[in-house]
């Protein structure tokens, strides 16, 4: 495996938290998730954050089973993604979690690429289930990423311990 310990992932102090939050608001359209048919508070979860301003992730575990609810990489391509995804499977790992699974949307190709080459595998597609979840959160985009209209979920899942990242 790579060593991606190039940022200092760790869980943010209080005054971190603000920064988060802010993000939320402005790329995620609020600190509340509407995905695969449930409304998720975003701040009640447990986050980790790269460096000063550079990412984070908010996750939640449960039972064997740890999902990445956002992820978030201010500087594309320079491995920000990949140290929180590293440093997400080291954290959960020793709690006894033995998959991380991830949704994204049909029109998110950025994501389908990053999660399939660190070893995420396809593992469900639920057809026009962002078209439900827009009854929930309205402010979810009709269109998305390269003019790709978003209709359907996309599950990603990946064993622990990571291999090939």
């Amino acid at each position: 495996m790579k060593n991606f310990d190039i940022f200092s992932v760790r869980s943010p102090p209080e005054g971190e938290l603000d920064w988060v939050y802010a993000r939320l608001n402005v790329t995620w359209h609020g600190t509340k998730m509407s995905v695969h048919g449930e409304t998720i508070d975003m701040t009640a979860l447990p986050i980790l954050v790269a460096g000063r301003g550079r990412g984070f992730l908010i996750y939640r575990v449960r039972g064997l089973a740890a999902e990445i609810v956002a992820i978030e990489a201010c500087e594309m391509g320079r491995g920000v993604g990949t140290a929180l995804l590293v440093a997400l499977g080291g954290v959960v790992e020793r709690i006894g979690v033995k998959e991380i699974w991830v949704t994204t949307t049909n029109d998110n190709l950025d994501a389908l690429r990053f999660y399939q080459r660190r070893g995420f595998r396809l593992e469900a597609v639920r057809r026009d289930a962002v078209v439900a979840s827009r009854l929930m959160k309205p402010a979810i985009p009709e269109c998305g990423a390269y003019g790709i209209p978003i209709y359907d979920e996309v599950d990603l899942r990946a064993d622990l311990p990571f291999r090939g990242i």
